[in-house]
């Protein structure tokens, strides 16, 4: 089974690939760490900021990387942000049966009540560097983006609105 997670920045991608690692013995992919040592080993002149082209450039080889472990009957977690909302359309029906979609969102009313929060808990898992264009607005405007993005193309999402409890999206 090939778990994906993705979701807005600091909605918990990271924290929740961890849970399923500790619970189901599950290794994971972080795509952030896919794409730093592709940048770094100067194998892209793509830059951390270069959202949208670095989702087109690490796409078909993640794609590339679930079909092995599909066809290798391996467990396998992949989370990160460069995941497009059309990703169904890479796989035949056969691997897409072996694939669970997770896609976490906050809702608005949630970042407004918990944005203290959403920053206090941004390096439970790994150290961030500060970033000055992360607000509340950029939170919500990209979770907002995320929610329409799902409903558009039909996928599965979870949406914190009220209490986030992590632990709830850790049954498979």
């Amino acid at each position: 089974m090939i778990i994906l997670i993705t979701g807005a920045s600091h909605t918990g991608k990271t924290l929740l690939a961890q849970k399923l690692l500790e619970k189901y013995k599950f290794p994971y992919l972080s795509i952030d760490h896919l794409k730093m040592g592709l940048i770094r080993s100067g194998q892209t002149d793509l830059t951390p900021y270069d959202d949208d082209q670095m989702t087109v450039y690490l796409w078909p080889i993640i794609t590339e990387i679930m079909k092995t472990a599909i066809e290798n009957g391996q467990n396998l977690i992949i989370e990160g942000c460069y995941i497009p909302f059309d990703w169904q359309n890479s796989f035949d029906t056969e691997y897409r049966s072996q694939i669970k979609f997770i896609c976490l969102i906050m809702s608005e009313t949630y970042i407004s009540r918990h944005f203290a929060d959403i920053v206090r808990n941004e390096n439970v898992i790994e150290k961030r560097l500060h970033d000055a264009d992360f607000t509340i607005e950029s939170v919500k405007e990209e979770n907002q983006y995320t929610l329409q993005q799902c409903k558009q193309f039909g996928l599965d999402y979870a949406l914190i609105d009220d209490e986030y409890d992590i632990d709830q999206y850790c049954e498979l």
